[in-house]
């Protein structure tokens, strides 16, 4: 199913091509990944597991692990980076691919040989900044991504970013600033940008081998430095049905609902509330898709504030100090069951609730994907990590980041440059998690329009600051940096500007009418609607308390900022406590009646490529006084097409509870490749060639 009306995203239609899967004959459209069409179609299964006869569907979108693979045209490829093209022929991988017959001798062509001073590999918010830095300074870069536009997951990005306009375009959208640096990058004529690339290894000799899957090319690229960019992955967990369809990363999700405007899924169910999770319950509802809640074994919301009450106010339900007990269903995802911990992480029996779902996300973290960085340091030649590969945190700061890499890179290679100390001050800001929670109240003296700011939170944000005509807003002295909280002190023209620029939808417009009890409010409303003058709505106050019902008096569609501003007449006393209007019902988000508590740790998946269990591992670690990771190789783990990409964060927790020490747990050895290449790429007789 597409999503075919949505608040922000422009719908564009694009040429449909024919294709089978398992024979049925279906339409997509071309060029978007096959497991998109797929999708698209209603098909959640992609292959069957020869362990089990297990089923198996999307998990990260993002060419990293294998579940999505499939046979097209006779071969296994992940369907997640494969583009459709007109008449493939799609089969659902069962058990093990079959080599196709072949014993023609081909004789094999060199790879071409390009070479740049520095290589930049990953093309997100951190790489891109790098390279400009560093072509503004004179060098020639190679930037590389895996994807056919720059930007990294600000691709993906709906929502208006925080941070600092001046440095990181706080307050425009991700998807926009992905575009703007794009520009940027494209604009500098020492930038050599290969997209559609991936680097699939970093060797000692001072050369990246670099896989172009479009052409089925393989290129060496020699670089006197290396900037790794690479991003992150996100973590997994264990708990039974982790494996089954339906079960997938939150950034898979927003690349599907996102990047390719398919509606993955109907209700959802996410873990983790993070601002990942928050932002991805807030994307949800914008495609129409129904959020049963969040949950998170931690307790307290360890994203931003604002992100948390806007969900609330959308009439999402948080749980805190809860854990997924299991998800459950007849090949693909049908329930989640959830509990409540007590103060050692057990989950408490008596508190499950069981809701039905169709997808539960996965959105506990990420883990920096920096193997490059460890091969640039073997290999002995100037290396700098940045962005989510050097430490995890929001775009914003990974734009600042990359500036300072650049610059750093700069100078290993011999160039007399500075760094701004206020760069890295600056970088140190948009990288803070948040701070302090301040209380707040409001008044309405007079009958002019005056902005409720409902921003408690220290976090580093600014744009209202920046576009109020009159310079009536300004953030407090406390820190004395863009965490401080902003203020209102002057004159307000009820222009809007300010409600409008909020990331977190958290600043309304109040004034007294005529009648004393009365108010006028304009709410900030990021939804499909068809409101009406007279219309009644549900308001909600700052973390989603009802308050009841306020009258439409008028509705306006800012196209600048892509978000609509709701006139509503209120009672007085409301006009400074309502935030938002209700999205969701809560009959929507209500349990089933009896909760299904079947709790079977040892049976949940660590390993998906190989479908290695808890229990498997702890028997083997026990039986074997296993200690180093390496060992479990022997039970297949990290044995799969992933390459342990996706299990290998898992392994420690799993050793600890078979008895093993922390400190006591030998790492274990990465893979040379980071992606499979097929042999016809490394030789060089792909697009085509015989």
């Amino acid at each position: 199913m597409r999503i075919t009306k949505h608040p922000v995203l422009d719908i564009q239609e694009g040429k449909r091509v024919s294709f089978t899967f398992d024979g049925q004959p279906l339409v997509g459209k071309e060029g978007e990944m096959v497991s998109s069409a797929l999708f698209a179609n209603g098909i959640r299964t992609f292959s069957i597991h020869a362990v089990g006869d297990a089923p198996q569907g999307l998990f990260c979108a993002n060419g990293q692990c294998a579940q999505c693979t499939v046979i097209i045209d006779g071969l296994p490829v992940k369907s997640c980076i494969t583009p459709l093209k007109e008449g493939m022929e799609i089969k659902t991988l069962v058990h093990h691919p079959e080599l196709p017959a072949d014993d023609q001798w081909r004789p094999s062509q060199p790879p071409e040989e390009l070479s740049c001073q520095v290589l930049i590999v990953g093309a997100g918010p951190s790489g891109i900044t790098s390279a400009v830095e560093l072509a503004d300074l004179g060098f020639s870069v190679i930037l590389v991504d895996d994807k056919n536009h720059l930007g990294g997951k600000l691709v993906l990005q709906t929502h208006k970013f925080f941070g600092s306009m001046a440095d990181c375009y706080a307050g425009t959208r991700g998807t926009d600033i992905g575009k703007i640096l794009e520009d940027e990058a494209r604009s500098r004529e020492n930038i050599t940008i290969m997209t559609s690339s991936t680097v699939v290894g970093i060797y000692s000799d001072g050369k990246a081998g670099i896989y172009q899957d479009r052409l089925e090319k393989y290129v060496h690229v020699s670089f006197e430095g290396l900037i790794v960019a690479t991003g992150a992955r996100e973590r997994s967990l264990v708990f039974p049905g982790n494996d089954l369809p339906g079960v997938f990363g939150a950034g898979a999700f927003q690349t599907l609902v996102n990047r390719d405007l398919v509606k993955s899924s109907d209700r959802v169910l996410i873990v983790g509330c993070g601002n990942v999770g928050l932002i991805g319950a807030y994307h949800a509802l914008q495609a129409g898709i129904e959020v049963v809640g969040l949950l998170d074994i931690a307790p307290a919301v360890t994203g931003y504030k604002v992100h948390a009450d806007k969900i609330k106010r959308m009439g999402v339900p948080i749980y805190l100090n809860h854990t997924l007990i299991g998800v459950k269903g007849d090949g693909k995802v049908e329930q989640a069951t959830i509990a409540q911990v007590d103060e050692n992480w057990n989950p408490l029996v008596e508190t499950a609730k069981t809701f039905a779902v169709d997808t539960v996300l996965i959105a506990v973290g990420l883990s920096s994907a920096d193997e490059f960085y460890a091969s640039g340091i073997e290999g002995g030649f100037p290396v700098l990590k940045t962005g989510d590969a050097n430490e995890i945190a929001e775009a914003s700061s990974a734009m600042m980041g990359g500036r300072i890499i650049g610059r750093e890179m700069a100078g290993l290679l011999g160039s007399d440059v500075t760094i701004p100390p206020e760069w890295s001050e600056k970088a140190e800001i948009l990288k803070s998690h948040p701070g302090e929670v301040f209380e707040r109240s409001f008044e309405l003296l007079g009958k002019g329009w005056k902005p409720i700011i409902h921003c408690h939170q220290e976090i580093p944000c600014n744009p209202c600051t920046s576009v109020c005509p009159q310079d009536s807003i300004h953030l407090s002295d406390r820190t004395g940096t863009i965490m401080d909280l902003p203020e209102f002190s002057g004159k307000c023209i009820g222009c809007g500007f300010c409600v409008l620029i909020c990331p977190g939808l958290a600043i309304t417009l109040a004034r007294r009418v005529k009648d004393e009890g009365l108010a006028e409010l304009v709410l900030p409303h990021e939804f499909e609607h068809d409101y009406e003058p007279g219309d009644t709505v549900h308001l909600r106050g700052l973390e989603g308390v009802d308050l009841g019902e306020g009258i439409v008096k008028a509705a306006r569609y800012n196209k600048k900022h892509r978000t609509s501003l709701i006139t509503l007449e209120v009672p007085i006393e409301l006009a400074t406590e309502a935030v938002g209007i209700l999205v969701q019902d809560e009959e929507i988000t209500k349990p089933l009646d009896e909760a299904d508590f079947t709790y079977l740790p040892d049976n949940a998946i660590v390993c998906r490529c190989e479908r290695v269990t808890v229990g498997e591992i702890k028997e083997f670690v026990r039986e074997n006084d296993v200690t180093d990771i390496n060992q479990l190789k022997l039970p297949r783990l990290a044995m799969g097409a992933c390459g342990g990409k996706t299990c290998l964060d898992l392994v420690p927790r799993v050793l600890m509870q078979a008895g093993v020490a922390r400190e006591e747990i030998h790492p274990a050895t990465h893979r040379p490749l980071t992606v499979e290449v097929p042999m016809k790429a490394l030789a060089n007789l792909g697009g085509g060639h015989e």
